[in-house]
């Protein structure tokens, strides 16, 4: 069985401790945040150890195997530092550092330690990815020229029923880093990059400020592989108000024999695929049979399907398939964008 210690009981976090509920030979023994709100669903999930000081609980007792860290982009440096030299593997949330610095000195922390540390990079779980990435292994499309990657989201401004105040830390670009090209361009540049499987540069970028704030709001950058000279065309905003389950992305790879879009292998009816999804959940539960965790978001599900692959590779000495190279090639395309941005 393995122990795993949760840092962070944000929106994520707490995505992640229930998921963990479904995976088999895991159980989560401890969880870490400020928020007593926070720690006390957590005790209400069945989590006994609480921490309001993530140090304490790498430190145990109990002692944990694992750590999902799911913090604020400015506190993951110092978290997995911290975890890697107590020596417990990391599953940390994207991105991994705030810097190319930071994440070169977790690379060579990861390399140093010989622990295993995954990125949540969730889009490469979703089965329309997946199956475009089949698609390209078997030469169905030949050669890859183009690749199109969009996303429109309500990004931090997205809330439930009842509105909440975003958390000061996502407008202050020392912490969060950057705007949406961090947030939602983050994990198509490391699409386009899963795709081609070559490092890349960027050869053009332009941000938006619709909403005035300190961070961007709108993105389009264009990344071109450096032995293929495919191209990625990118296109991320938050000024769209979506309503569960409507998803606003989509992927087009154009290759020199054909293309594939992610819009033809994704449920025509995303309310009926919902309602079909959580039915049968609901059956599995009365049988007493082994439920899908966010089936029936369809989108969302990549959440689990990422922690079962990075679990599988614990349990069998495996390399995780999103690594610290991984998140450092990723933002190292991304920093490249903010210094080459048309800003307007």
């Amino acid at each position: 069985m393995l122990s795993v210690g949760i840092i962070g009981l944000g929106n994520m976090g707490m995505l992640h401790l229930r998921n963990c509920r479904h995976v088999d030979g895991v159980k989560v023994v401890s969880v870490a945040d400020k928020s007593k709100k926070a720690l006390k669903k957590a005790e209400a999930l069945g989590v006994k150890n609480l921490f309001t000081n993530y140090q304490d609980l790498l430190k145990g007792p109990p002692k944990i195997d694992v750590a999902i860290i799911a913090l604020p982009n400015f506190l993951h440096f110092e978290s997995v530092q911290r975890a890697l030299e107590e020596g417990v593997d990391v599953f940390v949330e994207k991105p991994l550092a705030s810097t190319v610095e930071e994440c070169e000195k977790i690379v060579r922390l990861v390399e140093k330690s010989g622990r295993k540390l995954m990125v949540g990079h969730n889009m490469r779980f979703i089965e329309a990815i997946e199956k475009m990435k089949v698609a390209i292994e078997d030469g169905r499309i030949g050669d890859l020229e183009v690749v199109t990657l969009e996303q429109i989201l309500n990004g931090p401004f997205t809330h439930g029923m009842m509105p909440r105040p975003v958390a000061e830390w996502w407008f202050d670009p020392r912490k969060v880093g950057g705007g949406v090209l961090l947030d939602l361009g983050y994990h198509l540049v490391d699409l386009f990059r899963f795709f081609v499987e070559e490092d890349s540069d960027v050869i053009l970028s332009h941000l938006s400020y619709k909403f005035n704030l300190p961070i961007e709001d709108g993105a389009i950058i264009v990344l071109r592989s450096c032995e293929s000279g495919a191209r990625g065309i990118i296109n991320v905003g938050w000024f769209q108000k979506s309503v569960f389950p409507e998803y606003n992305f989509r992927v087009i790879l154009h290759g020199c024999a054909g293309f594939i879009s992610s819009e033809s292998l994704v449920p025509r009816n995303i309310y009926f695929h919902a309602i079909k999804e959580g039915t049968k959940n609901i059956l599995r539960r009365i049988l007493r049979t082994k439920i899908k965790p966010l089936s029936y978001s369809y989108y969302y599900e990549a959440y689990y399907k990422e922690l079962l692959s990075f679990f599988d590779c614990i349990k069998n000495d495996l390399n995780p398939p999103v690594s610290a190279v991984d998140g450092l090639k990723t933002l190292s395309l991304i920093e490249q964008a903010y210094k080459k941005s048309n800003k307007q």
